[in-house]
């Protein structure tokens, strides 16, 4: 994973242009700086082209951790069973789902 020395690593044009891609809201360098972000978002839109990029700078370990740490809302059910199998993780648990404090209620 993106080591956590405080100083931005190079990445790769291949790289930044799949960041790029995968996360469009956020800059490149931001995306790769968080490593979770990034790799779930890889996992669950990514294609072959795009994982052959990336698996020059992340090894298994970090998909497994992205996937250990995976943010809500991201993973669709396919992606996330898929790349449970594939990492050999065993059966893919429930999906990470977004909590929302208890609003409340209004008083007029």
């Amino acid at each position: 994973m993106t080591p956590s020395t405080g100083t931005s690593p190079q990445h790769s044009p291949e790289l930044l242009a799949v960041a790029k891609r995968m996360v469009w809201f956020k800059p490149a360098a931001a995306t790769l700086a968080d490593d979770i972000l990034f790799l779930n978002y890889l996992m669950t839109y990514g294609t072959v082209e795009d994982l052959a990029v990336a698996r020059q700078s992340y090894a298994d370990d970090d998909f497994r951790a992205a996937l250990r740490n995976a943010l809500p809302g991201i993973f669709d059910e396919r992606s996330w069973a898929y790349w449970h199998a594939r990492l050999d993780m065993g059966p893919a648990p429930p999906r990470p789902v977004r909590t929302f404090p208890p609003q409340e209620s209004a008083r007029a």
